[in-house]
């Protein structure tokens, strides 16, 4: 038998405990945003606040998640997600308590900040990981595949743990109290990020490190033009998955069943998940640079169908063809992602990537928040089309800037 045949499968290399580990630990990063915007709204009787107060998280997220991942590439993941593991907890208790006292709003901000801050980056971690321990432990001819199979499975975790987190805040604030979400968000923290954190694969730190922990590529690599359009295209991604969420609230906020939002959104998320499942056995021919173009696309004609749909019924369709595209779309970034992270820092640009999902998220929910108050449902459902958009003019100038191979 051959090398390829004999060799381990990265399921085997990695251990079914981790993947279920890795799936729990991202769930408190998943019921970060709505379980703030839950507590602020309740406690204070904001929706500026509240709207304000999600961003601070997703802002916070932003600045230092990438630097985490620095860390995580020069020092280990382990310590790196233990000690955020530790003040992520405990800031998301902290933040409960602050929220419910008479302290100026200034510090509700500044306690969202630092809960985005400390956030643990469980996905960019588990996909760093996962794709180190591929380059490393498998046969060349291996490679390619288990990678896309990998981001596969990784961003349909991400959506489905984004689908069940919104929903698992609002099933706790509704039985419970609604601070009960940041409490249970603390606790699985606590937990299940130190678990992943402490798991035996953490200790895997990149062969191409030097002994010093230093890694062989420079900085400035990770500022190259055809990285840069990939951040790019994923910020496109997070803008739309802000802007969709925030227009399908005022769209059926006006027939009187906002609570049904979160309901139909899951339409989209859940097809997503299935199709970003699927990505990774479509034929080698069909190139991520196509990809990109082609789900893109997808995605834009899926955001046309919102912008003029005047009914339900044809809201549903328009998510499930939306979910068509913004799953393989994502899996594509990814991908594209680890092909051209810098030697020994694929946890930054993991992390960069994931930073470029949140900040889009938050941004765009913001200000498709004020256009719906402003301007109305009419103008918040423009948002996901811009959206996509920047995902297909990204695609066109990633297309464009990689030379087309014999």
């Amino acid at each position: 038998m051959t090398q390829i045949e004999t060799s381990p499968s990265l399921l085997r290399l990695a251990g079914l405990p981790y993947f279920l580990i890795a799936f729990i630990a991202r769930l408190p990063f998943a019921m970060m945003v709505v379980g703030v915007l839950t507590i602020v709204v309740s406690a204070r009787d904001s929706l500026s606040l509240g709207g304000l107060t999600s961003a601070a998280v997703g802002i916070g997220t932003a600045l230092i998640g990438p630097f985490l991942g620095a860390a995580a590439d020069r020092y280990g993941q382990r310590p790196v997600l233990v000690a955020a593991a530790v003040l992520n907890a405990a800031m998301l208790a902290a933040f409960a308590a602050v929220v419910y006292s008479p302290l100026d709003q200034g510090f509700v901000l500044l306690a969202a900040f630092a809960i985005g801050a400390t956030a643990p980056q469980v996905s960019p971690m588990s996909r760093s990981r996962l794709v180190t321990i591929i380059d490393e432990r498998m046969p060349q001819p291996r490679r390619a595949r288990t990678t896309s199979a990998t981001m596969s499975y990784e961003s349909a975790a991400d959506e489905t743990v984004f689908v069940f987190g919104p929903f698992l805040v609002g099933a706790l604030a509704s039985l419970i109290a609604p601070w009960a979400p940041m409490v249970m968000a603390s606790a699985l923290t606590l937990l299940f990020v130190g678990a992943f954190a402490l798991h035996p694969t953490a200790r895997h730190v990149s062969a191409s490190r030097a002994a010093d922990g230093t890694a062989p590529s420079a900085v400035s690599e990770l500022f190259r033009p055809t990285l840069l359009v990939v951040v790019l295209g994923i910020l496109g991604v997070g803008l739309f998955f802000g802007a969709m969420l925030t227009a399908l609230t005022s769209f059926m906020a006006d027939r009187g069943v906002a609570e049904q939002a979160g309901l139909l959104y899951g339409v989209m998320g859940i097809g997503s998940a299935i199709l970003a499942l699927g990505v990774a056995w479509l034929p080698p021919r069909f190139t991520l640079h196509m990809r990109w173009l082609v789900f893109g696309g997808i995605l834009l004609a899926g955001s046309l169908l919102v912008l003029t749909a005047s009914d339900v019924t044809t809201m549903t369709v328009a998510l499930a063809v939306l979910g068509i595209g913004v799953g393989p779309t994502l899996v594509t970034l990814y991908s594209l992602g680890a092909a051209r992270s810098p030697l020994g820092r694929s946890a930054t640009v993991m992390t960069m990537l994931g930073a470029g999902v949140v900040v889009g998220q938050a941004a765009a929910a913001a200000i498709t928040g004020e256009l719906a108050e402003g301007s109305g449902t009419a103008a918040a459902l423009v948002m996901p089309l811009i959206a996509a958009a920047i995902v297909v003019a990204t695609g066109i100038a990633n297309r464009l800037m990689t030379p087309a191979r014999r």
